[in-house]
């Protein structure tokens, strides 16, 4: 019997192994995808607080320890996940670890950085670490400074400027006051270095918002640059805070809106001319709000304007807004203007002249040119004269804020507006900071035809009203409810501002109190009731801290 053999052809030299190599590989990668399946499956059930029956320890281990992979999935997994997080919770979280860490400051995750700091030594650390992590790369930041109710010592330094007879003890507390005040002063340079340091050299900056009150002004200037030199003899640290932002300024390239408030010599009139034209040509908000200008000096000029084609919003001290400024925003080279805030303080008006302000042919022009344009004004112890050369009946008045510490707004004013501004009129806050509260003035010569009444009825689009340190008697405050209704939002009243009539007041059937409240909720359609406690009205405490805030939410509503 024969019997045949078959020998098997030899293959070439690492066939075999190329192919049980090209199967292993494809089983581990299968075997990995699954694996990171299973620990992002346990990760996001520890996430969710809600872990299956049996998978409770793996999703812990998934989140606690390295052995269990957490810190082995792919970081823009990480980066996604939480993205999901509040900025609170992506800072909590980056005390973890440090993969963590590197993750959670990934620059998708931080677009944009509001702050609001307080002046104080412990903030430096924290803001130093934020800003190290996310000012090289941000692209709105957004950071407020202040001292803390000007430190909770009746306004500062010399009390705004009140003079001073105290002896004794009072003596030894105003000299720990001022000690503190230095403090702040240096507190608040250092801060604002961090801040600076930080954007420099940062190029995607989009929008960069700054804003400082904590000068404490007086009729003869600011007193903060008094101790200013005691803090800073030399002024190198403000010169150095100048051509930083100056810095910033030439570096942008992206930069669409600036603003700066009350920053304590932070602006000069020569930061504007390091913009580059094609960033000045696309910029599309300005804010430049600083009333411790000296002189006739100003932030900003026509000609430097001029620049600005493509600017839709724009915030000034309305002394530096001159007829000069508003025929270059009407030039077609120009887009329409939509928003206008303007600053309205009485110690840029005893230190500038109202001469160059736009008359109503301006305004007429302006108007023209955007039918959109809106105007916001704020007006700080301005007296009753000024306010009538400066209210032009042209003016697309929507807004309108009084804070007053010395001079009373009039009855006559508020009857000039309410006859004016019909058509345009949203605002109208109405602040006293009186000392003495036996008595508050009362707009109305005449009970039967109160201004606040008039304002109700001919401003039909009035949607917010509050008045503090002027009389409001109670069956006029029932009349706006009712007159306005539902359309009036929001209705702020002190109960110190509110009076009773006689006759009110006699009648021993019906509580005053109560039938107001119950009767003035009735008209607005919604509970009411007056303020109680006047530090809690923000609009009074921080008057130039709500004007900011009301400026940039007003601007963004384009």
């Amino acid at each position: 019997m024969l019997l045949f053999l078959s020998v098997p052809q030899p293959r070439p030299p690492g066939a075999r192994t190329r192919a049980g190599a090209a199967r292993v590989a494809r089983w581990r990668r299968q075997r990995l995808r699954l694996q990171q399946l299973r620990r992002l499956r346990g990760l996001l059930r520890g996430l969710r607080g809600r872990p299956r029956t049996g998978s409770l320890r793996r999703g812990r281990m998934a989140l606690c320890g390295q052995a269990a992979g957490a810190a082995s999935l792919p970081s823009e997994l990480i980066v996604h996940i939480f993205s999901f997080l509040s900025a609170s919770d992506r800072l909590r979280a980056s005390a973890s670890c440090s993969h963590w860490r590197e993750c959670l400051f990934y620059p998708a995750l931080w677009p944009q950085l509001r702050i609001c700091l307080r002046v104080s030594p412990s903030e430096q650390p924290r803001l130093e670490f934020l800003m190290r992590k996310c000012g090289w790369f941000v692209r709105e930041l957004r950071v407020e400074f202040a001292a803390e109710n000007y430190l909770s010592g009746g306004g500062g330094p010399g009390d705004g400027g009140r003079v001073d007879t105290r002896t004794g003890g009072e003596e030894v507390e105003a000299l720990q006051l001022s000690t503190r005040w230095l403090e702040v002063l240096r507190t608040y340079l250092e801060l604002v270095l961090c801040v600076l340091v930080s954007i420099r050299n940062n190029r995607n900056l989009q929008k960069f918002s700054l804003f400082g009150d904590i000068s404490i002004l007086q009729q003869q200037g600011s007193l903060s640059n008094t101790y200013l030199s005691k803090v800073d003899p030399d002024g190198k640290k403000i010169k150095q805070i100048q051509q930083l932002f100056e810095e910033i300024l030439s570096n942008s390239r992206q930069l669409k809106w600036l603003s700066c408030g009350f920053m304590l010599e932070i602006v000069t009139p020569t930061s504007l001319s390091s913009l580059s034209n094609s960033i000045a040509n696309t910029m599309e908000h300005l804010s430049l709000l600083d009333n411790n200008i000296p002189g006739n000096s100003t932030l900003i000029t026509a000609v430097e304007l001029e620049q600005f084609v493509n600017l839709r919003s724009l915030a000034l001290d309305f002394c530096d807004f001159t007829a000069e400024m508003a025929r270059v925003l009407t030039d077609n080279n120009h887009v329409p203007l939509q928003r206008l805030s303007l600053l309205v303080h009485n110690v840029s008006v005893m230190h500038k002249s109202l001469d160059n302000m736009p008359n109503d042919e301006h305004w007429k022009a302006l108007s023209r040119k955007s039918t959109n344009l809106r105007v916001y004004i704020m007006a700080f112890d301005i007296k009753s004269e000024d306010m009538l050369k400066i209210l032009k009946p042209s003016i697309p008045l929507e807004r309108i804020h009084f804070d007053s510490y010395i001079t009373c707004v009039s009855g006559a004013i508020v009857d000039l507006i309410s006859r004016q501004y019909d058509k345009f009129l949203t605002h109208f806050i109405l602040m006293n900071d009186v000392i003495d509260t036996s008595g508050f003035p009362d707009l109305s010569d005449n009970r039967n035809e109160d201004p606040l009444v008039l304002l109700a009825w001919r401003c039909t689009k009035l949607s917010l009203l509050a008045v503090h340190g002027y009389t409001v008697w109670a069956h006029n405050l029932i009349a706006i409810a009712r007159l306005r209704g539902s359309d009036l939002k929001v209705l702020e009243v002190t109960e110190e501002s509110i009076d009773f009539d006689q006759g009110e007041l006699a009648d021993q059937d019906v509580d005053p109190v109560h039938n107001l409240i119950e009767q003035v909720s009735l008209g607005l359609g919604q509970p009411w009731h007056a303020i109680m406690d006047i530090e809690s009205l923000s609009v009074f405490t921080e008057p130039n801290r709500h004007f900011y805030r009301e400026m940039q939410s007003f601007s963004e509503d384009i």
